[in-house]
């Protein structure tokens, strides 16, 4: 009963897949072929056992370490497959299971699930020379991949020590089913998804989702339903809205999610994976609203270069906001680059360079700074800038010696068009990491996710959802 034959011949195996099916269907076939399922690749192991054993300073590669290598790609073939690893397959979806028993060559994974264990492996077995952390060797790893998980490594650390209840509206998607199963694993948040279980049954099967971490609930089922149709009532009346409006209003997800968090039953909410970006921010403001003092909400992205790190605002809300506006753009920027454990250095953008044009537009972000100023001194902000002064240090330094900042990682741009343009300009030509959009202002955690976002960027989100509902706690616990 099914037989394992692994024909590894290239580029003609010994026998193919469809010979070996042909004589028997219950086979579990794997080549060396990427055009059949289960390649068996060597840079799955030979890179990675070596990496681990040079960290260790092993004097050999023994058999427990070549197990070790074995039983890691074993237990990383039963795990979520990234979105990145299907789209280098033409969009394919991979499960564990007889045509998908073996990670794939371009799952970035592999590095931080075999090395760690090879070196595990030469420090129990007793061939290393040296010791190391292993959870902290597997940190490091990863952050060799990609700098976005440098930058989240600090966010999700934070959120792993305190973890909150985030509330997902969009629960029946295989994404967000997907990401609330990594949450639980990795032990950053307790999701919350807005699905009916009759619809999810096959995709929990399916994605193994654990019994335990995730809670289910079904609104028009849901007990508090009706009281909270009573309390948006309150907050809507004078806006128009009949009990019997928000009984029906109380059955689209984010108007409920909106409201379990209003009403204290989450921390904070994510949405907007299939919906446009207003469609998902407005029951939020009219529900929750924005933070005592704020006058507007504003959106900001991360940019990760290979050498830079910036912070782009606002990217998503105020078409074209006033000096006032732009102000606190900046004064809440500044206190979420600091969330990142980065100290914000900020450059207010124009066509106009310290005074070189009397334009309002221009004179509207030289007014900004002149009220930042005032109300934070000690932030480092100067401006109004073009956007090559602020990025290339050279200039600064040639042109405007006297400058404060002398190189900023902060943008604000002066309106949504030059801000959307351009770090949609930077992340798709210049190949940067894109963190965002991260929702500023709001009175309690609310997040939009971009349509179509990867089930990593929606870990990346509840992360910095969960740091937020920190911070809101502990500003609570600080005014009671």
């Amino acid at each position: 009963e099914n037989p394992i034959v692994f024909a590894m011949a290239n580029p003609v195996p010994e026998i193919t897949p469809e010979e070996a099916r042909a004589a028997r269907p219950d086979v579990i076939t794997a080549t060396g072929r990427s055009d059949y399922p289960n390649q068996v690749n060597n840079v799955l192991g030979f890179p990675y056992i070596f990496r681990g054993a040079l960290d260790v300073r092993a004097r050999e590669i023994n058999e427990e370490m070549i197990r070790a290598a074995s039983d890691a790609l074993a237990a990383l073939a039963r795990e979520d497959v990234p979105d990145s690893v299907s789209k280098a397959y033409g969009g394919q979806t991979f499960h564990f299971g007889r045509e998908y028993l073996i990670p794939k060559p371009f799952d970035h994974r592999v590095l931080y699930w075999v090395a760690p264990a090879v070196a595990q492996a030469a420090m129990a077995s007793g061939v290393a020379r040296s010791s190391i952390d292993i959870e902290a060797y597997r940190r490091k790893l990863k952050r060799l991949l990609s700098r976005t998980r440098e930058i989240m490594a600090v966010v999700v650390d934070k959120a792993q020590k305190r973890p909150a209840r985030i509330v997902f509206p969009e629960g029946e998607h295989p994404k967000i089913l997907r990401a609330a199963k990594i949450l639980v694993d990795e032990g950053i948040c307790h999701p919350i998804l807005l699905a009916r279980r009759s619809q999810i049954e096959p995709l929990l099967e399916e994605f193994e989702i654990p019994a335990e971490g995730i809670q289910f609930i079904d609104m028009a089922l849901h007990p508090k339903r009706d009281g909270y149709g009573r309390r948006l009532e309150e907050l809507r009346r004078r806006k128009g809205m009949t009990l019997e409006d928000a009984r029906v209003e109380m059955l689209h997800a984010n108007v409920f999610g909106s409201m379990m968090v209003e009403e204290g039953d989450a921390d904070g909410l994510i949405s907007g994976l299939t919906q446009h970006y207003p469609d998902t921010i407005r029951p939020a403001l009219q529900i929750i609203g924005i933070a005592p003092g704020v006058r507007r909400v504003s959106g900001l992205f991360i940019l990760i270069l290979r050498d830079r790190l910036f912070f782009f605002a606002d990217t998503t809300v105020n078409i074209d906001p006033s000096a006032e506006d732009l102000a606190e753009i900046a004064l809440l920027t500044a206190g979420t680059v600091r969330r990142f454990s980065v100290e914000p250095q900020i450059a207010m953008i124009s066509f106009s360079n310290f005074g070189s044009n009397t334009h309002p537009h221009a004179l509207k972000v030289k007014e900004a700074v002149s009220l930042v100023r005032e109300a934070a001194p000690d932030l480092p902000i100067d401006g109004e800038m073009q956007a090559d002064t602020a990025v290339l240090s050279e200039i600064i330094e040639e042109s405007y010696p006297w400058a404060q900042v002398r190189r900023p990682n902060v943008l604000i741009f002066p309106d949504l068009n030059s801000a959307n343009a351009a770090y949609k300009l930077i992340w798709r030509l210049a190949g940067a990491e894109a963190i965002g959009p991260i929702l500023m202002g709001m009175r309690k955690p609310v997040h939009v996710l971009q349509r179509g976002a990867e089930v990593s960027d929606i870990v990346n989100m509840a992360a910095i959802a969960v740091v937020d509902a920190q911070e809101h706690a502990d500003s609570g616990s600080t005014e009671g």
